[in-house]
């Protein structure tokens, strides 16, 4: 009986440890776009469109006056 305790103790510890690591993980993550929006650059990847790809039908594309 002890034994059985004694591993269920354990494979508690090590998905307790397991957990806050991947929470740790997360919590510390800093994906690309996050660190292209702080440093401000993201507008340079990004190219304004020209034209809307849609039918300009005034609601979704606005149409061009003149």
């Amino acid at each position: 009986m002890k034994f059985e305790a004694l591993m269920l103790r354990g494979l508690f510890v090590a998905c307790l440890m397991v957990c806050g690591l991947v929470l740790g993980a997360m919590v510390n993550a800093s994906p690309d776009a996050i660190r292209l929006a702080a440093a401000g650059s993201a507008g340079q990847l990004i190219a304004a469109p020209v034209a809307c790809s849609l039918p300009p039908d005034g609601v979704v594309c606005p149409r061009a006056n003149g």
